[in-house]
């Protein structure tokens, strides 16, 4: 029985690989070839999808991107030998844009079956739940289990950084008489997937961080807040905790140890705002989402005003590898205080999108330029944003910037989840600064003044710069509402905004004098 691996990634399925499996079913009976098709999530080389991949008792080889129509030629070729053909690209691992990776939470997606937990054990999932199991077995395990979370170094992946191990250890302590885990899956920014392929990919390694967060801490239920963007992730991820609770990884006694957890997938209403935590929390309490004053902490008084652990997907899908390899393994990767890897997303103007898992620290240039490929359209790079809506622009002199947390600070940036978006010499960067207001004024909760009313107020006046009116006196308005913003606002969504408006104004700031009025002046 030969088999052939083709992908379900949302992002595979809309290039054609639903129709890319039928065709090749129906091929393979009309030439009474016996096969089996197996769907799997996506490696993220997105410019070879639907890549399909063959399995030969050596390796699997895989051909791309797949066509319906490139299916008969396939079959003819010999492709279920590993024959010859003009889309074949050999060994997955061994193309240069997946070898040179470092993939640790990456490692399964788009090898394994994601609704098979016998498919995931076989391919090293569980090891660290078993060793979380083991250690509740000693004298202050628990503690135990957060100071290895805490020695790691992992940091929140959703964007701000926050240390993991550290939130553990608020809920660990807490005295209550119910303790929740709640994943924040509600990924908004723009150019980032990263959370979606491993839903749709690799669901048990989030299923099983959350389960071991909820040891960890004395949490005996969990919830998964999915943007309703993402049908796909949810359906995935739903059927996986089905699979996983009959397996027996969730529910009253979790792998026959007595200890009780158990999840539940909840889908958002496609609010951005969501993806604050607070936000977050009010929503999965059937409220309108609204950013809620802290302290409280989550963590102290989160869901249903409960101790609750709040991360990203990829903080928790991270930890099954912290806990199977140890503290330290994961801690020699990166540089500084950014410790491991992070899954960078490039998307954008980009020859090749798709994801790249890297320890922390190389330069925006090489992800770019050696991963990327340069720009899609062949023009000249202009702009970077790095960090989602609500990142800063980086111009061409500071793409050798450090790709970890401190060194993006301190050029007035944010790496964020890790979305990269390009740029090249046809953008108008006035336009960007005013996306920015116009976004945050769409997506604000509106609890908070300066988010509220600032975001208008910054669209209106972009506006009468880039026609002309007073645009001295209106950049200076412009950069009294940012300050405003900044220290203002009650959360990151107007905090952040001015990033991407300032860093516009102060690297590219010929685009702000376009308007007729400026150029005949000048």
């Amino acid at each position: 029985m030969i088999r052939i691996f083709v992908p379900k990634d949302a992002q595979a399925v809309a290039l054609g690989a639903d129709k890319v499996a039928r065709e090749v079913e129906r091929v393979a009976a009309e030439r009474g070839e016996t096969v089996t098709i197996v769907r799997t999530g996506s490696r993220g080389l997105f410019w070879l999808e639907p890549m399909v991949e063959i399995e030969t008792a050596d390796a699997r080889i895989a051909y791309g991107p797949v066509k319906p129509t490139d299916v008969v030629s396939l079959f003819n070729a010999g492709w279920l030998a590993a024959g010859e053909h003009p889309i074949r690209v050999g060994r997955p691992e061994e193309i240069p844009y997946l070898a040179r990776q470092t993939r640790l939470t990456f490692a399964r997606c788009g090898l394994v079956d994601p609704l098979s937990p016998d498919d995931y054990v076989a391919h090293g999932g569980y090891a660290g739940l078993k060793r979380t199991l083991e250690m509740l077995g000693r004298p202050e395990g628990q503690t135990a289990i957060v100071d290895e979370v805490k020695a790691s170094g992992l940091r929140g992946r959703g964007g701000a950084g926050f240390p993991t191990g550290i939130k553990w250890s608020t809920v660990l302590l807490a005295e209550a008489d119910q303790k929740y885990v709640v994943c924040n899956a509600d990924e908004g920014d723009s150019g980032t997937f990263a959370d979606r392929m491993l839903m749709e990919g690799d669901p048990f390694s989030l299923i099983e961080g959350m389960t071991i967060a909820g040891l960890a801490v004395g949490a005996t239920k969990g919830f998964i807040y999915i943007r309703s963007e993402y049908p796909h992730a949810f359906r995935t991820m739903t059927d996986a905790i089905a699979a996983a609770t009959k397996a027996g990884y969730l529910g009253s006694s979790v792998m026959g140890s007595g200890r009780a957890f158990t999840l539940e997938t909840r889908l958002g209403a496609g609010a951005y705002i969501c993806g604050e935590e607070t936000s977050l929390l009010d929503s999965l309490e059937g409220k309108r989402g609204m950013v809620r004053a802290k302290p409280p902490l989550p963590a102290i008084k989160g869901l249903f005003g409960k101790p609750t652990i709040v991360n990203n997907v990829l903080s928790l899908a991270t930890v099954p590898w912290i806990m199977a390899n140890g503290a330290k393994a994961y801690a020699d990767f990166g540089i500084g205080r950014s410790r491991g890897t992070l899954a960078f997303q490039l998307a954008g103007n980009i020859a090749r999108g798709g994801l790249v898992e890297l320890p922390f620290g190389p330069p925006l240039r090489e992800l770019i330029e050696e991963f990327g490929g340069g720009t899609r359209s062949g023009r000249p790079l202009r702009a970077v944003q790095v960090g989602g809506p609500l990142g800063a622009y980086f111009p061409q002199e500071l793409l050798d910037t450090p790709l970890d947390y401190e060194a993006f600070a301190a050029k007035g940036g944010m790496v964020g989840h890790g979305g990269i978006v390009v740029f090249d010499d046809a953008v108008d960067m006035a336009a960007q600064a005013r996306f920015a207001f116009e976004f945050c004024a769409a997506e604000s909760c509106g609890k908070c003044t300066p988010c509220r009313i600032g975001s208008t107020r910054g669209v209106e006046t972009i506006d009468k710069v880039t026609a002309g009116i007073e645009p001295e006196k209106n950049l200076t308005l412009v950069r009294d509402l940012c300050e405003v913003m900044t220290d203002g606002s009650l959360c990151a969504m107007g905090g952040l905004t001015p990033l991407p408006v300032l860093s516009a104004l102060n690297h590219f700031p010929e685009d702000f004098r376009r308007a007729p009025a400026l150029m005949a002046a000048e």
